[in-house]
């Protein structure tokens, strides 16, 4: 049985895997909620089935009045359709009337987020490894989506505002108000 060599490989490029860019995107999000999660001193839990939310986030903290762990439920979603960065107070996002209706309902008991990654189509630009840090790169925002109406007949654009950047302090700053009995 005769062996074939591989083909050459691009100068200085690395032979990234097969998946579709979809995949790699729910991936990278997962990564980058996990790192947020643990720099905020919060736990994950991924409910099985997922009905509507991806994870639930919970915050322990003697600080809190309102109960001794906070928790919100988040929505995941990543796309290449807006630009990393993107200018102006808010951007468009559009997403499927279904999910809508769960992530807008006004009246819960654990509020729901809805946390956007925009990312460019190249995988390769995503992650920065130094000596000293690794760079997860690129924007994400989040939102709460309760009272918003359904407008499209399938799919209704919502408003995710940039000043909301889902990171660490964005987190523990939600979890105190949620502690307290607020809203994220």
């Amino acid at each position: 049985m005769a062996l074939t060599q591989p083909e050459p490989v691009p100068s200085g490029r690395p032979v990234r895997g097969e998946l579709a860019v979809t995949t790699c995107m729910e991936t990278y999000q997962v990564g980058y909620l996990h790192a947020v999660a643990a720099a905020a001193g919060c736990t994950l839990a991924q409910p099985f089935p997922d009905n509507g939310v991806d994870w639930h986030i919970s915050h322990a903290s003697r600080l809190h009045s309102a109960d001794d762990e906070a928790t919100i439920k988040v929505q995941l979603k990543c796309t290449y359709q807006t630009p990393p960065e993107p200018p102006g107070p808010s951007f468009p996002f559009t997403i499927d009337n279904d999910q809508l209706r769960k992530l807008a309902h006004p009246r819960v008991a654990v509020h729901k987020i809805l946390v956007v990654m925009l990312v460019p189509r190249d995988t390769g630009s995503w992650v920065e490894i130094h000596g000293d840090r690794i760079v997860l790169r690129h924007s994400c925002y989040w939102v709460n989506l309760a009272g918003v109406p359904v407008t499209g007949k399938r799919r209704t654009n919502v408003r995710i505002p940039t000043d909301q950047v889902f990171d660490d302090r964005a987190l523990c700053a939600m979890m105190a108000r949620v502690g307290a009995g607020g809203r994220p």
